[in-house]
Order: C-alpha cells, then structure tokens, then sequence
C-alpha cells in the first residue's frame, strides 16, 4: 500500500487500471501523512467507497486533521473497521515470540550557547511574524520551528560554522553517553535524525569522541550503496552505529541485529517515527528493543511531545503536523516556544 498512497502518481493511476476480482492492501502504516493516503488506499480496494477525494476531505480531512473533530475520527474508523484486519505487534496469541519493546524518553537540557541562540531567534522572528499575514506569516512559522529544531539538535547546525563538539549541545552529549553504554554492552543502534546535515555531524561526534566508526544511511545513495551499508551493518562487529535518515529509513529496511533504537529529533509524526523504530522491532527480532526519545527540556519540543501524546490518546488516526502549529495565534505561539528553564 506504500506504493498507492498518493492518488497523483503515474504508479496509483497504472495500478488502479488493474483488473482482478478484489485487491489486498498490505500496510504497517495506513496514514503517515494525511488522510488522503487512507481514500487513495480506499479508492483502490473500493473504488466510490468514499465518494470523491474532495467529498472525503470535505466529510473527513478537514473536520478531523484541522479541527480535531473526535466524533468525525470515530465516524471514520466505524467506516473502515470492516475491511481493517489488524495485526499488533503486542497480541501475544499472534506473535507469540516477539520480544519487548521498551520506550524511554530522554530529557536533555540546552547549553548555555544553546538557550541564547535559541531566546534571540525566536525574539528576531517573532517579531517578524506580528507584522506578516497570510502565507508568508505561515512561512515564517514554519521557518521559525526549523531554526529552533536544529538549535535543539547542534548550534552547528544552525549556524553552519565552527566545528562540532559534543560538549556544545545538550542533546549530542547524551546521545554519545548512551551510544557508549549500548557499545559496552556488545548491542548495535540505529541513531535516527531528519536532518542529513545532523546525520553528518552525529558521524563526526561519533567517530572523534569515541573512536567508533558509524555507517550513514540517507536518500543519496543508490541502491547498491544501500544494500553494501546495510550488510556491513549486519555482518560486522566494526560498525555498531548505523545513523539513518528518517524518511530514508522508513520503510523495507530489516535491521534486527539492533537492539537499540535512539531517535535524536523527534517526528511530527507519531506514525513515522514507530515506522521507523519497526526497522529493529519486528519479526525476527529475538532480544528486547530499547527506544530512546530525546527530547529537550523547556523548550517546545517538550510541549510539542506532550502534544503529540495526548493526539494519540484521543485516536490513532489524528495527526499532529507542523502547519497545523502555523495557524496559531501570536500569543500562543509565545507560550509554545518561550523558553522555561526555571
């Protein structure tokens, strides 16, 4: 179903040409993105189901993506749970061998370099975004949520220059202490980041800070490239990191020699970021997975975590994203992203 989630595509338009008496959709993540994945999947197996795409969007995008409407998310599942069988990976009775997966959270805390880029970027931008409307005010949002994420992530990142140390961002130095407790244990990491820049400057750390040698998985690289990372990744001892760019690693990557996953920068979504932690957890995996999240405290990426956990309380199928947060308000984007380091 990966293949037909997007109903533009010359590939969803040859495959809905096809003809057979019925069609399986075979799909860990029905929506990753939008719900408009779930019509086109929809379209396929049941053309007219969901009517038109804008009758969709009309009846169910809008009302739940925007508004969060829960009883049109109930609608929706009622609607498609007849057709939905749906394996969980914690249903003992239907993986019965699959071990543990244990989900931690990692608090880190800013530098001092940090916290002051972090303070003078949103008071520049903020004050740019009071005097914009429209899509450029959207734009600077979004922009804005950048620049803070990869503040959080290494002032090297941001800023472009200088030479990276782990010592200068909170988030760097906690992830080379748990990479260095995971190698003394004898247990292999896939290290997630968004950011093929971050993936680069994570290599350095790595191999400069504690005389590792990583492999870097990213959208660059051509498929035999790929398949040699992979299998030096397996087949040896000498390469216990394997950094991974989230959406090139998200789905058709079997890595079960990992038994720990830490994602540097979290996702918007929930559903990418489990996406991607299944490349480790999944069938043919016999050890417990541990799952590190970290997460900067006091700033938004801590607000936005505890955002995204009560979305998915409310129901799997609502997602958080970022121009969802461009359309707030001046004051509340304040409140989101002021600093609270007391």
């Amino acid at each position: 179903a990966q293949n037909i989630k997007n109903p533009e595509t010359q590939q969803t338009k040859a495959i809905t040409g096809l003809k057979a008496g019925g069609f399986l959709a075979l799909t860990g993540t029905p929506v990753e993105n939008r719900l408009r994945e779930l019509w086109s999947i929809f379209q396929i197996l049941l053309p007219g189901y969901f009517g038109t795409l804008k009758e969709f969007n009309d009846s169910y995008g809008i009302p739940i993506e925007k508004y969060n409407r829960e009883d049109v998310t109930q609608r929706l599942q009622k609607a498609v749970a007849p057709f939905i069988l749906r394996r969980m990976k914690t249903d003992e009775s239907i993986v019965p061998d699959l071990p543990a997966k244990i989900v931690e959270e990692e608090y880190c805390t800013l530098t001092k370099e940090q916290a002051a880029l972090y303070q003078g970027v949103i008071d520049e931008m903020l004050a740019r975004i009071e005097e914009t409307e429209g899509i450029n005010r959207r734009g600077l949002v979004l922009k804005l949520l950048t620049s803070l994420k990869q503040i959080c992530n290494h002032p090297m990142q941001y800023t472009k220059q200088g030479s990276a140390k782990g010592k200068h961002s909170g988030k760097s130095l906690r992830t080379l202490e748990l990479i260095q407790n995971f190698w003394d244990n004898k247990e292999k990491v896939l290290l997630f980041t968004q950011y093929r820049e971050m993936a680069s400057i994570l290599e350095s750390l790595i191999r400069d800070e504690l005389a590792l040698e990583p492999l870097v998985f990213h959208g660059g690289l051509n498929r035999a490239q790929r398949e040699d990372i992979v299998n030096q990744f397996k087949g040896s001892s000498h390469h216990p990191v394997l950094i991974i760019s989230l959406r090139a690693g998200g789905t058709g990557l079997n890595l079960t020699e990992a038994t720990g996953v830490i994602h540097y920068d979290l996702w918007w979504n929930p559903a990418v970021e489990n996406q991607a932690t299944d490349r480790a957890y999944r069938i043919g995996q016999w050890k417990a997975v541990t799952v590190k999240r970290l997460i900067t405290l006091g700033t938004f990426e801590e607000k936005i975590n505890d955002m995204l956990s009560e979305k998915q309380k409310m129901a799997d199928l609502i997602l958080t994203k970022e121009t969802a947060l461009s359309e707030l308000s001046n004051q509340q984007l304040r409140e989101l992203l002021s600093l609270s380091l007391g």
